[in-house]
C-alpha cells in the first residue's frame, strides 16, 4: 500500500516552484506522460547518470555505446516486441475512459482494504488517515480508489491481500476474472469496465519518404547493444566475459500515464548487457558483494500470498539458490550499493523476484530493485538473466553467427544435438523454402532441439518458423538425436545478465527520500541530496547588493568552477535568511556568504544545509573543504 502520511502535494508544489520538472506543452494544455526537466532537474539527472557511469562503466570497465533511437520493425519483430510488448487495458463501458487493468484492480482493492482498516479502527476509537482526504482533495477531479469505511469479512480481506501480493503474476484473462469476482468498476464513475485487452506499447513510425519501411521508437536501449555484439567482442580482443552499457531515451505508449515521472511515455534508461559464458556464471569480484545484506521478496513468498521481506546476504542467497547465479547476485549487490550512494534510503529499498507468469519466457531469473515512495513500492531497476535469447533470435533471423569461439587447450568429448536432413523428401516438400527451413533447424538452441525431438517422437510432426512462416516437418523429413563429438574449438552463444535502470523513477524516489521540513516551520522545505548528486554543490550569497562585494563574487565563483564545484550565485535583494531557505529547497549542500569582513580580510562564512552550522575561515580553506566533500 502507498504511504498515507506523506504530504505529496507539498513536495509536488516544491518540484514545480523550483522547476525540477514540469508537464510538457503546458501552455497548450499539456499531453499526459511527457515532462520537461528544468535547470535543477537536468543537473540532478546528469549527476545521477555521472555517478552511474563511474560506478558501473568506469569501475567495471564496460564498453559504452550510443545506438539509434529509431528502430526498424524487422529488429523488433525478431526480438518479440512487435508481438508481445503489451499491457492489459480495460475501458469504462459508458464514458470510454481507459485504465490499465492491473492498476485498476490494485487501486480498488487497496482502497477497500483502507476502508476496512478505518471501519475496524472506528470500533476502538482510533483513527486511520484517509489518503484521499489531503488538503488539496477538493481541487482534485479524480480519485483513484475512493475509500469508504466498510468492514470486510476476514476471508475477503485475506483474499484481497493475497491478490495484491500476486498482482504482477496475472494474465489478462485472470485479471478479467478477478474484476468480475470482486465487482471492480471505474473508481470515478462507478461504471462497469470491459474485459482486459492487449495494447502494444510501442510508438510506430515510417522511415523515409515512401512510407514502405516501418519503424518504431525504441522501447529499450538493449537491442542496439545485441546487434553490435560481434563488434564489441572484437573490440574486447575476443575476451569473455565483458559488458556493454548505454544511457539514452526510450519510449512506451502507456495506456494511462499517471503518478508523475513513475509512468511516462518518454524516459531515460541506463542499461547494461553483461555477456557471460553459460557454463560459467561465476564472477571474479563476487567476494566484493557477498557479505552485503539486502531485503529480498522471493517469488515463493509472493505466491503464498505474503509480502514479508527476508534479510539475507547476497552470498547466502546465491548459495541457497534464491538468486540463480553469482553474476546475477554480483549485479544485484552493485545496484544496491549504487542506490545507497545516491541517497536512496536502505529501509525503503527491496529486491522483488519475478513470479513465473510475469517473467519473460526466455529469462532464467529476474529481480526488481523496488523503492518505497508515497505511491507504494515502485520498480526502478530490473536485473534479469536473459539467457541466450536475444543473440540467438537475431542470429537465426540474419544468419549472422553471434557466437564466441574458444580454442581448447585439450580437445574434449561432449554430447551434442545432431540433426540429419532427409534430402529426398525435404527438397520436394518445401521447394523454394527448403533452404530457409533447414537453416532454421540448424540454428536451434538445445532447448528447441529437445522440444523438436519430443514432438517428432510423440506426434510424428513438429512446427518450424522460417521466413515469417510456419512449416510442418515430419519424422521422415528430419531426425534429431544426442550424440558425442570431439571439440577442438568450443563455440557458444553467450548468456546475458541485464541490469536496466529507469532514471526518472530513481530521480523521483530520491526527491521523496531527500525531502523534509524544518521542525516548527512548515514553509522551510529542505532537500537533503548527497553532495555527489546535488544539482549545485555550493551557492554564493553576497550579504547585499553593495558594489564592494562584486569582485569577490566574480573571483570566488570562477575559482569554485575551475575546481569542478558547480555553483549558483544568489544576489537577489531578499534577506540572507530567505536566500538560505531558497537554496535549501534546491538541495544545495553548502552556502558561502560574502560580507564586509570578507572585504577586509578575505574570510567567508560557510553554512552547511542540514545542520545549518556555520564556520568562518579563509576562502582557500573553505575551498579545500568543498573539494573534499565533492569527492566523497
Amino acid at each position: 500500500m502507498s504511504d498515507t502520511t506523506f504530504d505529496r502535494p507539498a513536495l509536488e508544489q516544491l518540484i514545480t516552484k523550483r522547476f525540477f520538472y514540469a508537464p510538457s506543452f503546458q501552455i497548450y494544455g499539456g499531453v499526459a506522460g511527457f515532462y520537461d526537466y528544468g535547470p535543477t532537474g537536468c543537473a540532478l539527472m546528469n549527476n545521477i547518470i555521472n555517478v552511474w557511469r563511474n560506478h558501473f562503466v568506469l569501475e567495471e570497465e564496460m564498453l559504452e555505446l550510443d545506438t539509434t533511437i529509431m528502430t526498424t520493425e524487422e529488429v523488433l519483430k525478431t526480438s518479440g516486441h512487435v508481438d508481445k510488448f503489451a499491457d492489459w487495458m480495460c475501458k469504462d463501458l459508458k464514458n470510454g475512459e481507459i485504465f490499465r487493468a492491473d492498476h485498476i484492480v490494485e487501486a480498488v482493492l487497496e482502497a477497500r482494504l483502507q476502508g476496512d482498516a478505518q471501519a475496524r479502527a472506528a470500533k476502538t476509537g482510533e483513527t486511520v488517515k484517509n489518503p484521499v482526504e489531503d488538503k488539496d482533495a477538493k481541487k482534485k477531479k479524480k480519485k483513484k480508489g475512493t475509500v469508504v469505511a466498510v468492514e470486510l469479512d476476514d476471508a475477503v480481506r485475506k483474499e484481497y491481500e493475497t491478490t495484491l501480493a500476486q498482482i504482477d503474476n496475472f494474465s489478462g484473462e485472470e485479471l478479467g476474472a478477478i474484476m468480475k469476482k470482486f465487482d471492480i468498476r471505474s473508481p470515478e464513475s462507478g461504471n462497469e469496465l470491459s474485459a482486459p485487452q492487449e495494447f502494444n506499447l510501442m510508438f510506430d513510425s515510417m522511415i523515409g519518404p515512401t512510407g514502405q519501411l516501418k519503424g518504431y521508437l525504441r522501447p529499450e536501449t538493449a537491442q542496439g547493444q545485441f546487434l553490435n555484439f560481434k563488434r564489441l567482442l572484437e573490440f574486447n580482443n575476443d575476451k569473455m566475459p565483458f559488458a556493454s552499457a548505454q544511457v539514452g531515451r526510450s519510449f512506451r505508449n502507456e495506456i494511462s500515464p499517471r503518478s508523475g515521472l513513475l509512468r511516462v511515455r518518454e524516459f531515460t534508461m541506463a542499461e547494461i548487457e553483461h555477456f557471460v559464458d553459460p557454463e560459467n556464471k561465476q564472477h571474479p569480484h563476487f567476494a566484493d558483494v557477498k557479505d552485503v545484506t539486502i531485503s529480498l521478496l522471493s517469488k515463493d513468498v509472493q505466491l503464498s500470498g505474503n509480502t514479508h521481506l527476508v534479510e539475507m546476504t547476497i552470498g547466502d542467497a546465491v548459495e541457497k539458490g534464491v538468486i540463480d547465479n553469482q553474476t546475477l547476485g554480483y549485479f544485484i549487490g552493485r545496484i544496491y550499493l549504487f542506490l545507497l550512494k545516491i541517497g536512496i534510503k536502505r529501509d525503503r529499498l527491496r529486491f522483488r523476484q519475478h513470479m513465473d507468469n510475469e517473467m519473460a519466457h526466455y529469462a532464467t531469473d529476474c529481480w526488481d530493485a523496488e523503492i518505497k515512495s508515497s505511491y507504494g513500492w515502485i520498480e526502478c531497476v530490473g536485473c534479469a538473466d536473459r539467457s541466450a535469447y536475444d543473440l540467438t533470435v537475431h542470429s537465426r533471423r540474419t544468419k549472422e553467427k553471434l557466437v564466441v569461439r574458444e580454442q581448447l587447450e585439450t580437445p574434449r568429448v561432449i554430447e551434442k544435438w545432431q540433426v540429419e536432413i532427409n534430402k529426398k523428401t525435404f527438397g520436394p516438400k518445401f521447394k523454394k523454402s527448403a533452404k530457409a527451413v533447414e537453416e532454421a533447424l540448424l540454428s536451434y538452441t538445445d532447448e528447441c532441439y529437445e522440444k523438436l525431438q519430443n514432438a517428432l517422437e510423440t506426434e510424428g510432426k513438429a512446427s518450424v518458423e522460417a521466413d515469417g512462416q510456419t512449416f510442418e516437418v515430419e519424422k521422415n523429413d528430419v531426425s534429431v538425436s544426442r550424440g558425442t563429438v570431439t571439440e577442438h574449438v568450443r563455440e557458444y552463444t553467450p548468456n546475458v545478465i541485464e541490469p536496466s535502470f529507469g532514471i526518472g523513477r530513481i530521480l523521483y524516489s530520491l526527491l521523496e527520500h531527500s525531502w523534509w521540513v524544518r521542525e516548527g516551520d512548515e514553509s522551510r522545505n529542505v532537500l537533503s541530496f548527497p553532495t555527489i548528486v546535488a544539482p549545485f554543490k555550493c551557492c554564493l550569497l553576497p550579504l547585499s547588493g553593495n558594489e564592494a562585494f562584486l569582485p569577490f563574487v566574480r573571483q570566488y565563483s570562477r575559482q569554485l568552477r575551475k575546481n569542478g564545484i558547480s555553483t549558483r550565485t544568489d544576489d537577489s535583494k531578499t534577506s540572507i535568511g530567505r536566500r538560505y531557505a531558497r537554496n535549501d529547497e534546491l538541495g544545495i549542500p553548502y552556502a558561502i556568504t560574502i560580507d564586509f569582513q570578507t572585504v577586509e580580510d578575505g574570510t567567508v562564512t560557510l553554512r552547511e544545509r542540514d545542520s545549518m552550522k556555520q564556520i568562518r575561515d579563509s576562502f582557500e580553506n573553505i575551498l579545500k573543504i568543498l573539494k573534499e566533500s565533492s569527492d566523497e
